[in-house]
């Protein structure tokens, strides 16, 4: 592959860590996309070992967050509704106060789906915190797998 050419994949795999922080696209698969791209065109033991290594540890890190974010939120009494309506007000937020809207709205709308179902604002204060912890958790857990997949990539790049 050209110097040019993996230039333009590294600014990929850094535009995709960004995503896989402010998950306001999908930054791991954007990693593993430009990753890939790049074992696919460079080839042989390398290009098709990193391209592995990349696919695994997106792979493992996307099922890994939703599996501990579930029990997490299961032992502490959030049910899925809760982070429905958490979702569709902070869609709603991010297009009425743009950037930080999304954040914003995610924790209002945890909060009233919370204070609604149980009539306790400390009740859902908890709740709130606790998808707040789940969520920080999985953008954690994300970036985990996309950074592995950039380390596999950078020693691609090191070995070639």
């Amino acid at each position: 592959m050209s110097p040019l050419a993996e230039l333009v994949v590294g600014v990929v795999v850094l535009v995709g860590l960004f995503g896989a922080v402010v998950q306001i696209y999908p930054g791991s698969l954007l990693v593993l996309a430009a990753v890939v791209t790049w074992a696919v065109v460079t080839g042989g033991t390398v290009g098709w070992t990193v391209a592995i290594v990349a696919v695994v540890a997106v792979a493992a890190a996307g099922i890994g967050k939703y599996l501990y974010a579930g029990r997490y939120l299961k032992a502490a009494g959030v049910p899925n509704r809760t982070l429905l309506v958490g979702g569709v007000v902070g869609v709603v937020g991010f297009f009425v106060v743009p950037v930080i809207g999304l954040p914003l709205g995610f924790v209002l709308g945890v909060y009233l789906s919370e204070w609604q179902r149980r009539r306790q604002a400390s009740e859902a204060w908890r709740a709130t915190l606790a998808a707040l912890r789940a969520t920080g958790w999985t953008i954690l857990i994300e970036l985990g797998g996309a950074l592995l997949a950039t380390g596999a990539w950078v020693i691609g790049l090191l070995v070639t």
